[in-house]
């Protein structure tokens, strides 16, 4: 459809899940894209799917000198640049009282304080107008058992795209909106170290089981929101945060 005809777009965590899938569907829709990813077998996997023009570049998130220089490699390719997808992030579900001061650090460390510090250096980088699209998720929306320290950082991201709206809508024309997913069939599996297929099962049939839907969501229908809020066709929407939940934060 070439909604997204002419735009230069970043996507941070691009190499896998939601980022993968959004690179994707930029790249359909016409865009011209930068992805970021850290491990080198993601990076090499991305750079298999997306072709070899798609820059796929590594940053890790909790390096802020990786972050400011990810921006100078923005300007250096682009020039200027008219969305930012911010997706990556780490997820770490425990228990309250499991967690630890290294547990939460590395979670505000990279869901929260690499993305600050990341936008703060994109700002001269980005045209007036852009767009930059959070992930944030759905459990801001809701209370849920052992989200407690991940969905703190992402109702922090929901705080800083309406407070960053107000400081540089008007001045820069950025427009900052956000999605926030619920359970969503990404490889979430490898990551928690869950292997046993059965076990796997088990596991998806029980969130399953509690999404009004009946179904977790797919990294392809989080891709369309954004797809959506990096356009011109939502240049009225600001500050918005796109709850995509199958219905569990509202039933």
């Amino acid at each position: 459809m070439n909604r997204l005809a002419g735009k230069r777009a970043l996507i941070t965590g691009g190499t896998s899940g939601i980022g993968l899938a959004t690179a994707q569907r930029f790249i359909a829709e016409g865009a011209d894209v930068l992805v970021t990813g850290v491990t080198p077998a993601s990076i090499d996997k991305a750079r298999q799917i997306l072709g070899d023009t798609v820059p796929v570049v590594q940053a890790d998130a909790r390096d802020l000198d990786a972050q400011r220089g990810l921006a100078k490699q923005v300007r250096e390719h682009f020039g200027e640049l008219d969305v930012a997808f911010l997706n990556a992030g780490v997820s770490d579900w425990r228990s309250f009282e499991d967690h630890t001061e290294d547990s939460y650090d590395r979670l505000f460390d990279i869901n929260v304080k690499s993305i600050f510090f990341l936008t703060q250096a994109l700002v001269p980088v980005l045209a007036n107008p852009s767009s930059v699209v959070l992930n944030a998720s759905a459990s801001v929306h809701g209370g849920y058992g052992q989200a407690n320290a991940y969905a703190a950082t992402k109702a922090a991201l929901s705080s800083l795209m309406r407070s960053w709206n107000a400081d540089l809508l008007k001045s820069h024309g950025i427009r900052f909106n956000a999605v926030s997913p619920g359970p969503v069939d990404t490889p979430l599996y490898a990551k928690l170290g869950i292997e046993d297929p059965a076990i796997q099962a088990a596991v998806l049939e029980s969130i399953s089981s509690g999404i009004p839907l009946g179904r977790m969501g797919m990294p392809e229908e989080v891709a369309e929101a954004v797809v959506y809020l990096a356009s011109d066709a939502s240049a009225f929407a600001v500050g918005q945060d796109l709850i995509l939940d199958g219905g569990q934060t509202v039933l």
